[in-house]
């Protein structure tokens, strides 16, 4: 998982691998809300389930969950058909109608991937505690945390879209995507979702496959409107308003969010976005992701005209050629991309050219919220020899990617960030806020808003070493601080920061603006001036602060 991510983080600019973890502990704590631990004594029963408890109905059948912290949930909701036979590759179909109640107590499948060695490195796994179950392509199920059920109420609703490139994850792969402790502080809706992945939701076989494989290289984002459309038709069922959906996700999930506003098919389903230490502003060109998918048809000893067999491989096999076909693609290609599987600029479901081009183009009407972390990618967070790395040898480190303007970057980040150690100058460079910025100013371009954010709180973990890195701020957003410890080491300091942060959420859910009294006021980013949020302990605006290091780097 991590090399996958770490590929992902260096096309969209932040150079940088995800990490994460498990729930170890406790039911009742993990129900706890993040702002209010004395209800870990609390001595009434904080857990109800049974015949008459959170039963809901959705236009397929009736579902029942159960009711924790007075929060109804509802896990693993069907919202498409299994993905597997006839209907790999192919857009997402709708669910088979269910006359029984269908329980809805436990996660859905993760979609398929390449789990081998998920849990290899200690440090990761202890930091990030993964969550997953089992695997399969009976992935398209999503998740919900209300506070009330048909209530006649119209609560703004988030949708959560997992981190992992395009091609890891799932919907509650961190303890910190859980949704209980927002839905519970703001009264909204949360939802996250499961959707295909990797070579299952991203070859293009359009070029070799005709008319029935055209959309096969962006079934996962299908998928993603797919889960959309479930909510537009079903979310008033569970308290939530259709016409006010913000997306939101991280790493992949933040490319996921501005790739899903650009989509024609998104509109009138998304009314705002939220891209947290990712995003992307163009597709995979169809010219490669067609040749790859020729290249996966070789690998697997199929031709034009028997193509369908590829419907019927066991689905492990299938991402074991895809990825053999996709080494061959690079090592045959000097030219080609390392990108693989990703959405594709079809001209259909996502524009040919860059996302965000004008004032009328898709997502124009959706005010946008960015967030990177100062330290996306630390190279000394488990290794405390290279912390003592002096300057020569950062030079030295970043020159495979950057070549002979090594040096000027590390003196331009230098005199940019005075007093910072040389350990800390090359993780500023290898996270640095290029594509966000940019993405920022493609945007500013439209008629709605972007907001502009750079987390910098630091836990007391690994001996400071850990910085602001990569996923962090996902449970300062959501209120689980404390939940995810092992990000932050919990306790009041993280809740002070997550209190303010998660406000400025959900007033941005309700209104399309994150100010609140808890922070400084929050103005609209601008390229002139690049105004940004710096989240810390105290939390301050600057304007573009990192602009003259920014500005020494190759571009994107």
């Amino acid at each position: 998982m991590t090399t996958n991510r770490r590929e992902f983080l260096q096309k969209v600019g932040l150079g940088g691998a995800g990490l994460g973890m498990a729930a170890t502990l406790p039911f009742k704590a993990l129900g706890n809300s993040n702002t209010d631990p004395s209800s870990l004594h609390n001595d009434d029963q904080f857990l109800k389930i049974g015949d008459d408890i959170a039963n809901a109905n959705t236009q397929y059948g009736k579902i029942r969950g159960y009711q924790l912290n007075g929060i109804f949930t509802f896990l693993g909701v069907p919202y498409g058909a299994d993905t597997s036979g006839k209907n790999r590759f192919m857009p997402p179909q709708k669910p088979e109608p269910w006359s029984q109640v269908k329980h809805t107590i436990w996660w859905g499948n993760s979609a398929p991937q390449i789990m081998d060695k998920r849990y290899a490195n200690e440090h990761y796994s202890f930091a990030d505690h993964w969550n997953y179950d089992d695997v399969s392509e009976d992935c398209l199920k999503l998740n919900i945390w209300t506070p009330g059920i048909a209530d006649g109420k119209r609560r703004a609703v988030l949708v959560w879209l997992h981190g992992g490139g395009f091609t890891n994850g799932n919907a509650i792969e961190q303890d910190g995507y859980h949704g209980e402790n927002l839905s519970k502080k703001g009264e909204i809706v949360f939802v996250s979702i499961n959707h295909r992945l990797g070579p299952m939701g991203f070859t293009d076989f359009s070029g070799v496959g005709g008319e029935k494989y055209k959309s096969s290289g962006n079934v996962g984002m299908l998928d993603i409107i797919a889960a959309l459309d479930w909510v537009k038709e079903n979310i008033v069922n569970f308290g939530g308003d259709p016409n006010n959906v913000t997306v939101i996700g991280q790493s992949g999930g933040g490319a996921k969010v501005t790739a899903t506003m650009a989509m024609p098919a998104a509109k009138g389903k998304v009314h705002k976005g939220v891209a947290l230490s990712g995003s992307m502003l163009k597709a995979l060109d169809q010219t490669y992701s067609q040749k790859l998918g020729e290249y996966v048809m070789k690998e697997a000893g199929l031709n034009s005209s028997n193509l369908d067999r590829i419907q019927e491989l066991p689905w492990r096999d299938y991402l074991d050629i895809a990825y053999r076909a996709q080494e061959k693609m690079r090592n045959e290609n000097s030219r080609s991309s390392r990108v693989g599987f990703a959405p594709v600029a079809d001209g259909v479901h996502l524009p040919s050219g860059e996302f965000f081009t004008g004032p009328e183009s898709n997502g124009s009407d959706i005010p946008l919220l960015i967030c990177t972390t100062f330290h996306e990618w630390n190279p000394t967070r488990t290794n405390p020899e290279l912390e003592a790395i002096d300057f020569k040898g950062v030079i030295a480190q970043i020159t495979p990617r950057f070549g002979d303007q090594s040096e000027k970057i590390v003196r331009a980040y230098q005199a940019n960030f005075p007093g910072k150690k040389p350990s800390e100058i090359w993780s500023l460079i290898l996270s640095n806020r290029l594509s966000a910025v940019n993405t920022a100013t493609a945007k500013s371009k439209q008629k709605a808003p972007v907001y502009m954010a750079w987390f910098g709180w630091e836990p007391n973990l690994y001996n400071g070493r850990m910085r602001a890195f990569h996923c962090i701020d996902i449970c300062f957003w959501f209120d689980n601080t404390d939940r995810m410890y092992t990000h932050t080491g919990g306790g009041g300091r993280p809740r002070k920061l997550s209190e303010k942060m998660s406000d400025a959420l959900l007033s941005f859910m309700k209104t399309g603006n994150p100010n609140t009294p808890q922070l400084p006021d929050w103005p609209v980013f601008t390229v002139e001036k690049g105004e940004t949020m710096v989240l810390n302990d105290a939390s301050l605006v600057q304007n573009d602060p990192d602009r003259s290091a920014r500005q020494s780097l190759p571009a994107v």
